[in-house]
């Protein structure tokens, strides 16, 4: 593309080379006129001949050949130790007798420059997923998140405020080393995978009947909203494995699926949506106690459905895509 000063554009680059092909202009004559040198209206003139008006753009500066350029069998031998072995350019480059410049070219070409790129556990490409309406598929998973003690938590008062705001919380147990127990909030969170919308509850526990009961609520919460849930993604916890939860699918009409051991990719959504809740509610700001920051998780959840764009559905609100397929599948 030419650039904002240059002497020829490609309309004028057109006529130029109309006006010595067409009219016949001498090319000294022409470029005199257009206020460039010689050669460059003789080029121009040279391609309307050969190409036609579609030829008055600039081409690509690739060269046509590149023999020097790095073999394929030797790409497709650093492509398998990327793959295979998660290796850098250094080590690769080292195997196979080349330099780590070249390798890292090699890399960047085929999009593995960045292991990000690559599944941590096969060495293979990554491989996204998403289903085609709300409902489909539902992830559910538990984050557990430390309670504050009055007076707030050691990540903005620092560690020995922290034990002593901890010490000072009335009505807690005591551990083996009589140090006061704070206790664990269990954030029960349900994701549609196909929308990210979410919901989600905090209890004491994370038992199969506290999951199954988060189950049936977000079941009717989606389904007042136009939505019915025909699948459930979840991992390989207690209350996910017990029969209860079996039989409560059954009872709504839902297929349990569970993920595969040690692969958090699969239910990788509801992962990176504990990620964002961490960052936009749970850790964003100081509470003064446990019950200030569960009060102030259904604020976050609606700004999160209704306003937060979403990068992975066109940076917009998750409700937007519910509710406009909602209405075409239902």
């Amino acid at each position: 593309m030419s650039h904002a000063n240059a002497a020829l554009t490609p309309r004028h680059r057109l006529k130029l080379a109309r006006a010595v092909v067409e009219d016949g202009w001498t090319i000294r004559y022409a470029a005199a006129v257009f206020n460039v040198s010689w050669p460059t209206a003789k080029r121009w003139a040279d391609r309307y001949r050969q190409g036609g008006p579609d030829a008055m753009d600039d081409r690509s500066s690739r060269p046509h050949r590149c023999p020097r350029r790095t073999p394929r069998p030797v790409v497709r031998r650093i492509v398998h130790l990327r793959w295979r072995k998660r290796l850098g350019p250094v080590q690769i480059a080292d195997r196979l007798g080349l330099a780590p410049s070249t390798v890292h070219a090699v890399l960047v070409r085929c999009r593995l420059n960045r292991l990000s790129h690559i599944d941590r556990v096969t060495g293979e490409p990554i491989r996204r997923y998403e289903h085609d309406r709300p409902g489909a598929l539902l992830h559910v998973d538990v984050k557990k998140l430390g309670n504050i003690p009055d007076g707030g938590g050691w990540r903005y008062v620092g560690r020995p405020q922290g034990r002593k705001n901890r010490a000072a919380t009335p009505g807690k147990p005591r551990n083996a080393h009589h140090h006061p127990k704070i206790g664990t909030a269990f954030v029960h969170t349900v994701l549609d995978d196909h929308s990210r919308v979410a919901y989600a509850e905090i209890h004491d526990d994370e038992t199969a009947a506290t999951a199954i009961g988060v189950l049936r609520r977000a079941v009717a919460w989606f389904a007042t909203r136009g939505v019915t849930v025909h699948r459930v993604l979840s991992d390989k916890g207690s209350a996910y494995r017990s029969h209860a939860w079996r039989d409560a699918c059954r009872e709504l009409g839902i297929t349990p699926k569970r993920t595969r051991p040690y692969r958090p990719q699969t239910n990788g959504k509801i992962e990176r949506f504990h990620r964002t809740m961490a960052d936009g509610w749970a850790f964003a700001r100081m509470y003064l106690s446990e019950s200030a920051r569960r009060r102030a998780l259904p604020g976050w959840l609606h700004e999160y459905n209704h306003h937060r764009p979403h990068t992975a559905i066109g940076n917009q609100p998750p409700i937007t895509r519910l509710t406009n397929l909602s209405e075409q599948y239902n």
